[in-house]
């Protein structure tokens, strides 16, 4: 039975290997300090954070996310550590909430491998604290306990890690903060939530185009994939049925806003657990045989129309994959970990020095660790085989937005008339599993520009390449994705806008200038580039007052409120200091307005500018023209190989998809 604690409860752990699970509404920073008999942290080497997440007995992830999994395998410590403290904090500048009490409440779980809940806690009455002391598992007479511990720090990090008698604790917390940082430029964001009432406000206020219309409340800060309480065993890959994201229905409101200032009890139910069920996915197909699981089906996910149903299946196959993969890599770690402490064992006893016995040890212990990855590997395969297998049947049933060049449906493409949930500009895989592709989706409107990597620098496979080879095909990527983005959005509601300063990208955007459907001729010379980039700048700052006016009659009639795509050829060639700041206004206010940054640039050749543009890369998603393993997922930090979409040899998809474009719009007069 779970015992619900409440602030400085404790209670006995039955086990030792254990999973430590934090649900947050927002993306938060994770890690586990180390205490010895007095609580005392010895140094760095006692505490795991995002730049240095693994210790003996004890792993964390590598980047601020809103859900995490902690493994801690208590017999594995190192010695003369009696007390493992968990640690939440609010990553800084991140563009995200500064306070906990700005936040919902973040629930932490203690479980077993097996996903079985043994002690949960939710963090109520948080207000101006950045960083919190969440839960603390500590050794008394020979038994492990955990305590609900919920301690704030307005200070942060620092007064937090100060507080656990760590030295220097400023220039520790600042480490902390840049790993992370460097996390957020690469991660994967976890889809936004999406509700029946939000659709609803989305469709009757045309919001989904940004068009002026009176401000939006303040946006909740988004769920997680899933509520870690409702997942099953991190190494168990059920038949999909994934659940919608749903915001918290009254009765949760309710007794989340509920404390002790209203005088009433205070309820420690996690405010994000789901009360209503959500629209009943279609009928899964009958199992093949007896005590098989059902065969795989598109769409076999909950949501309000198939394409949101096939988006919810793959987001939760892409968090099945990591998670499998994640349970299999900490079993092998923990059979070699035992490894290790059975032969120095072993090896510590004088007698098995000489003779037999001390190979019979090293024979035993290396049988045991071979068992221990073999039977891992098995229930990995068991989980790769099937959902390789529901690959197989979504691929060929998504629509147009979600599906690679190769796949027929874009041959009978039709321009639509309303913009998909999400477009897919990529793969995603691991090496357990190579061929089985996870497709990348990022939500629409687009929440943050993107920015194609020219340079050699970024991966092996670009290294390997010739410079003017891989900018072109650089270019090629970020005419790809452009043409996609024009093909999903209804006829003259998508405008794309491009910069070349020295003209060298002519080759590859010779389709979109063919087929007519650019705003204008591709900019050249620090003229053209002024000018485009006043134009955009312009755009957002009319759309920005007139939002905030609510004076969207007082825009002038000439003004497109359409989504815009400002596609960045060979940055910062051409660009000059006030060019540069207009970048990165574009890239900071023009999402929220509609104006986006495709950007295609080497980051080694844009150095001469220093740190000024750190923030301009950080804020971008960073894809790149060739395989490369740079993006990591929401849940637990995964390095993925992510795989750009390409044109079949010999295809003229995309010069169809383009024709398809421009035909749209003369027939809408547009």
């Amino acid at each position: 039975m779970t015992a619900e604690l409440v602030r400085g409860q404790n209670h006995t752990l039955p086990q030792t290997r254990l999973e430590i699970r934090v649900s947050a509404g927002t993306p938060v920073v994770a890690g586990a300090t180390l205490g010895d008999e007095r609580g005392t942290v010895r140094g760095v080497e006692w505490i795991a954070h995002p730049g240095s997440p693994q210790l003996p007995g004890l792993e964390v992830s590598q980047q601020a996310a809103a859900d995490h999994r902690l493994a801690v395998d208590l017999e594995a410590l190192p010695a003369g550590a009696h007390r493992v403290t968990v640690l939440l904090a609010l990553p800084v500048g991140a563009g995200g909430p500064v306070r906990f009490g700005a936040v919902p409440a973040p629930f932490v779980a203690v479980t077993g491998l097996d996903g079985t809940e043994i002690a949960t806690f939710t963090l109520t009455d948080l207000d101006a604290e950045s960083a919190v002391s969440a839960l603390e598992l500590y050794r008394r007479q020979d038994a492990w306990k955990v305590r609900a511990v919920g301690q704030g720090y307005a200070g942060g990090l620092a007064e937090m890690l100060a507080d656990q008698g760590v030295t220097d604790p400023a220039a520790l917390a600042g480490s902390i903060q840049e790993a992370v940082t460097r996390g957020l430029a690469r991660s994967v964001a976890p889809p936004p939530p999406r509700t029946p009432e939000a659709d609803r406000i989305r469709h009757a206020t045309g919001s989904a185009d940004h068009r002026p219309a009176a401000p939006p409340p303040a946006p909740e800060p988004p769920e997680p994939l899933a509520d870690p309480a409702t997942t099953g065993p991190a190494h168990t890959t059920q038949p999909h049925t994934a659940q919608p994201h749903t915001a918290p229905g009254p009765a949760a409101a309710g007794a989340s806003a509920a404390g002790p200032s209203t005088g009433g009890p205070i309820n420690y139910a996690h405010p994000r657990r789901q009360h209503a069920a959500p629209p009943s996915p279609p009928p899964a197909a009958p199992p093949a045989q007896p005590g098989q699981p059902a065969q795989p089906v598109a769409g076999d996910a909950t949501g309000w129309s198939m394409d949101e149903r096939l988006y919810n299946q793959i987001w939760g196959m892409f968090e099945d994959l990591a998670r499998a993969v994640a349970a299999y890599r900490s079993a092998v770690d923990f059979a070699e970990s035992r490894m290790d402490q059975e032969l120095d064992r072993a090896l510590s006893d004088p007698r098995n020095r000489i003779g037999g016995a001390g190979d019979r040890s090293r024979e035993a212990a290396r049988a045991k660790r071979d068992e221990l990855a073999s039977r891992a590997r098995e229930a990995l395969d068991r989980d790769l085989a099937q959902l390789a297998a529901e690959a197989a049947v979504v691929e060929p049933a998504l629509p147009a937005a979600y599906a690679g060049w190769g796949n027929p449906v874009w041959h009978a493409h039709r321009i639509p008339m309303e913009i998909p949930m999400a477009l897919r500009i990529g793969d995603l895989h691991l090496p357990e599993r190579t061929d089985l592709r996870i497709p990348l989706l990022v939500r629409l409107p687009l929440e943050r520009g993107m920015w194609v990597d020219s340079g050699r620098t970024a991966s092996e496979a670009a290294a390997l390449m010739d410079t003017d080879r891989l900018r072109r095909l650089a270019m090629e990527t970020a005419v790809a994705h452009a043409a996609r983005l024009l093909a999903v959005y209804p006829p003259g509601e998508f405008a794309v806008h491009v910069i070349d300063p020295a003209g060298s990208a002519a080759g590859p955007l010779a389709p979109l200038v063919e087929a007519g459907v650019l705003a204008g001729p591709p900019a050249a010379g620090p003229g053209g580039v002024a000018s485009v980039l006043a134009h955009l700048t312009r755009r957002v700052d009319l759309v920005q007052m007139a939002v905030r006016a609510r004076a969207a009659d007082s825009l002038p009639p000439d003004l497109d409120t359409g989504e815009q795509l400002l596609v960045v050829n060979d940055f910062p060639h051409g660009f000059d200091d006030r060019a540069v700041t207009q970048l990165r206004y574009l890239a900071d206010e023009g999402p929220a307005v509609g104006v986006h940054l495709l950007m295609v640039a080497d980051r080694e050749e844009a150095s001469a500018y220093g740190p000024v543009l750190d923030p301009l890369w950080r804020s971008l998603l960073r894809i790149t023209p060739v395989a490369d393993s740079h993006l990591a997922d929401p849940w637990v930090g995964h390095a993925w190989t992510y795989e750009p979409l390409t044109i079949p040899p010999g295809s003229r998809v995309l010069e169809q998809v383009l024709a398809a474009v421009a035909a749209a719009r003369i027939a809408a007069g547009r």
